[in-house]
């Protein structure tokens, strides 16, 4: 029996923009949402590789190398809090990658990227009906809290 790899969490390099442009499909499926225009991985690059970038991706890696799942933060400023707070954005494994520690080591270099930012703590939101995710978060401690996320397209708001 082999032993189990230690789990490899590492910075996203402009390499893996192709890979996670595919994880990023993937999750939009896995949660339903609309497809995502065309020209990504070109809107996503200068975003995340600049030199003043706010942006991190963290990216996992199963037993064999591949990135396998990613997790994406920028700071966010809380006005009633009257600071910065790592805001998790997304949180993604490949079905195939659930299950082995992976999950848990991203979460684990996301609170380490907000400590090096000088950031307390990290927030982020799930849909309800990811049941699975909701164990997951409950599992490391987290707490919830209900709330409805909306967005209203500019174009579409009254002046």
């Amino acid at each position: 029996m082999e032993p189990e790899r230690t789990p490899v969490i590492r910075r996203a390099r402009p390499a893996d923009l192709p890979r996670l442009v595919e994880l990023i499909h993937e999750h939009v499926a896995y949660e339903k949402s609309a497809p995502r225009p065309p020209g990504l991985a070109e809107r996503l690059g200068p975003q995340l590789f600049a030199e003043d970038a706010r942006l991190w991706v963290l990216l996992a890696e199963n037993p064999d190398g591949e990135v396998a799942g990613y997790a994406a933060c920028s700071a966010e400023f809380a006005f009633w809090d009257g600071r910065h707070h790592l805001h998790m954005d997304c949180l993604y494994l490949a079905e195939e990658a659930r299950g082995h520690g992976l999950g848990a080591a991203l979460m684990g270099a996301v609170t380490g990227l907000a400590r090096e930012l000088g950031l307390d703590h990290v927030e982020w939101q799930t849909p309800a009906w990811n049941e699975g995710a909701i164990r997951f978060y409950d599992r490391l401690g987290a707490t919830g809290a209900p709330k409805r996320r909306y967005a209203l397209p500019v174009d579409r708001a009254e002046a």
